[in-house]
């Protein structure tokens, strides 16, 4: 089996479970959400982009629905036994919703109320709504989406080692971006040396693709097709992730060809600022909200209200595509508390469209006994190259 964490955590975790499922007045779960399956039991695919069901009652018995393409994939990742993999057939008219219910019937889940997981990737409203048809009358269906997600906000002392080398491969990913970057360079030049730094250090895929833009593109928060060679002066926005074994630290830059201008260096003095103010304002048993209020106040005291975001970062994790983003979110009056072994991203990104510039600084940070420990080494200088 290639799963990296001892035996006993799972079962600690599946302990977790169990009695989050039963403090929420549950009989079990069903989960759609990948990072659920994963942080139960290792399993680890992309399958999750067809109909992939976990189920989970509250004695902690666990059973996996899934395509035939994912069984080996199943006893090679997870804890899973032979026993406990099921898999939907797929010939026309095949309906992996019928194919649930049955599991459930066999589990002794019928007539009973059990939480899923909708707000995931891994369940379309499409097969949303076959699930909701199949069980229609046979279980009460709750909205289940923050149970597990909220077990995996606070990690362990494992999965902590595991973000700190996703960090040392992001700042090892900013090397190589140092190392490509000048005037004329070509973004898949880039974009190859960031992502090969990561590969060659033992990482792996991120959560979604290394953001990269120069010129106008600087000022957008999205990857987009078509890389371009840089110009003699020039800025580059790059927002990537480290990964370990799916644990994830984002950074993000923007770096400068030529010779920054007045605006531009205010404009990172101010982001740099605001990054600070923010770390600062991270600490044990504080919501969230205080670190959005902190980043909005740096940068409004600079005048920079109408190029900031509505939010400025948010949790990380062991997540899988579409995107690295393991929520909640530090945005306004956000109540949910920050507890010692959270991981976040801060992003200060600030998008001026009136003067088409972008500067954007960001990395990721643990949260804890008193405060925050910065995962990155890399500097906060002005980057011109």
């Amino acid at each position: 089996m290639a799963i990296h964490f001892s035996l006993k955590e799972y079962d600690q975790r599946r302990q977790r479970t169990s009695a989050a499922i039963t403090t929420a007045g549950l009989d079990g779960l069903l989960l759609f959400a990948p990072e659920s399956h994963y942080y139960l039991t290792g399993y680890d695919t992309f399958g999750f982009a067809m109909f992939q069901c976990m189920v989970v009652s509250a004695n902690g018995d666990i059973a996996l629905l899934t395509r035939l393409p994912d069984l080996r994939q199943a006893q090679q990742t997870s804890i899973l036994s032979d026993d406990n993999i099921h898999i939907w057939t797929e010939v026309e008219g095949a309906n992996p919703a019928d194919d649930l219910h049955r599991l459930l019937a066999g589990m002794g889940l019928t007539g009973t109320r059990l939480g899923i997981e909708t707000r995931t990737a891994g369940l379309t409203a499409y097969n949303g709504n076959l699930v909701t048809a199949a069980l229609q009358g046979k279980v009460q269906l709750t909205e289940a989406s923050t149970l597990i997600q909220g077990l995996r906000r606070d990690k362990s002392p494992q999965e902590i080692a595991y973000h700190k080398r996703a960090a040392e491969l992001s700042d090892d990913a900013l090397d190589a971006a140092l190392e490509t970057t000048a005037a004329g360079a070509f973004e898949g030049d880039i974009l190859a040396a960031m992502q090969g730094a990561v590969f060659k250090g033992g990482g792996s895929y991120a959560g979604n693709e290394f953001i990269i833009g120069s010129g106008d593109a600087a000022l957008l928060c999205r990857y987009h097709s078509g890389p371009r060679h840089l110009d003699a002066t020039d800025q580059l926005t790059l927002e990537w992730s480290g990964a370990k074994f799916r644990y994830q630290a984002a950074m993000m830059r923007t770096l400068i060809t030529g010779k920054a201008n007045d605006k531009q260096r205010a404009m990172h003095g101010a982001a740099v600022e605001a990054l600070l103010a923010c770390e600062d304002a991270i600490k044990p048993g504080r919501p969230m909200g205080e670190v959005y209020a902190a980043h909005a106040r740096v940068f409004d005291a600079h005048g920079l209200k109408h190029a900031r975001m509505q939010a400025c970062g948010y949790g990380m994790g062991a997540v899988f595509n579409p995107i690295w983003v393991d929520f909640p979110m530090f945005y306004q009056d956000n109540p949910l508390i920050m507890n010692t072994g959270n991981v976040y991203f801060l992003h200060m990104i600030l998008m001026d469209s009136d003067a088409n510039l972008a500067m954007c600084w960001g990395h990721s940070v643990l949260v804890g006994e008193t405060g925050v420990e910065r995962l990155s080494r890399s500097p906060l200088d002005l980057i011109e190259l």
